[in-house]
């Protein structure tokens, strides 16, 4: 279990689990969100919003979309300073993703 700091004061906070940031990583959530300024603001917030309820609409069965959505996404305390703080955590958390993987891919290509 992780936790991010939703303001400025850190008088609010959230905790995320493995499975959301799977999730996020499961329906590509992030791809293309921010623009090339790279700032997020509540107009992203908002982007990541829309984008969820339409793969709601079209894939309303999947309850790990649902609990990211009501425990993360439309969760009260989730300002753009959250939303940028997951994201900060989503990125560190997919490299060290990636860095378990690393001794795997060796082994395989030492294989070949």
């Amino acid at each position: 279990m992780y936790k991010i700091i939703c303001n400025m004061k850190a008088s609010r906070s959230m905790d995320i689990t493995e499975e959301q940031l799977h999730t996020i990583e499961k329906y590509s959530l992030f791809n293309e969100l921010l623009d090339s300024n790279g700032i997020v603001d509540e107009s992203v917030l908002e982007k990541l919003r829309l984008n969820v309820r339409s793969l709601l609409e079209s894939n309303s069965s999947d309850s790990d979309l649902l609990d990211l959505c009501q425990n993360v996404l439309f969760h009260n305390n989730m300002k753009c300073f959250g939303l940028h703080q997951l994201i900060l955590l989503y990125i560190d958390w997919e490299k060290k993703q990636l860095d378990a993987l690393k001794p795997t891919l060796k082994e395989d290509i030492a294989e070949e």
